[in-house]
């Protein structure tokens, strides 16, 4: 019974959630917000994309979450900047208590294509792997330079060094199994191949 209550309490953060995460860490106009999810520190466990941003924003507004000051630029739009209020404080440690947060998804092309090794060349297979070992080391890099970017708190440092991990994990794994990954590719016929003979 418990276990069934647990897993109805699952849900994934929304939007207008991480857009007030990202807010709990200073004023930002729309384009930084999403920015933190392109390049910044939620770039690695959080979602939001440029259509869902700008409509949360105007939500979270209307509903006294955050507030907007249009600050004038010479010759381009005005740049809208927002701010947490205190209401939007209180939103967010609620949203976080709401409920267990679901499960991750991992969802890798790689995996895909490391999958089927056996049917594909050597060459093709050393390629896809050291070109993944290059991006977890970019990402890596990446992550400890996001680590600088601000105030350090417990739970900040706590979550960058798990998110360091897992990419570490990974990036150990495919160095030491590289050879091996090498090695059995090829080593099946595709299954076209042996239809057609």
């Amino acid at each position: 019974m418990g276990k069934n209550r647990a897993l109805s309490t699952r849900g994934m953060m929304d939007i207008k959630t991480t857009c007030l995460g990202v807010l709990m860490l200073g004023d930002a106009s729309g384009y930084e917000i999403r920015k933190s999810f392109e390049e910044g520190p939620f770039s690695h466990f959080a979602e939001g994309g440029f259509g869902s941003i700008y409509p949360a924003l105007t939500k979270l507004t209307k509903e006294g979450l955050v507030t907007c000051t249009a600050h004038q630029q010479e010759k381009r739009p005005a740049k809208k900047v927002y701010h947490i209020t205190d209401a939007g404080w209180s939103h967010l440690e609620a949203a976080m208590r709401e409920k267990i947060p679901s499960e991750d998804k991992i969802k890798s092309d790689l995996l895909f294509v490391l999958f089927f090794a056996d049917w594909q060349s050597p060459d093709w297979i050393a390629r896809v792997i050291d070109a993944r070992i290059a991006y977890y080391r970019e990402k890596l890099d990446h992550m400890a330079e996001c680590g600088t970017q601000f105030e350090k708190t417990m739970g900040r440092s706590l979550v960058l060094g798990f998110g360091m991990a897992v990419y570490q994990a990974s990036l150990d794994y495919l160095v030491a199994n590289r050879e091996a990954f090498i090695a059995v590719a090829g080593y099946a016929k595709s299954p076209l191949s042996s239809a057609a003979e």
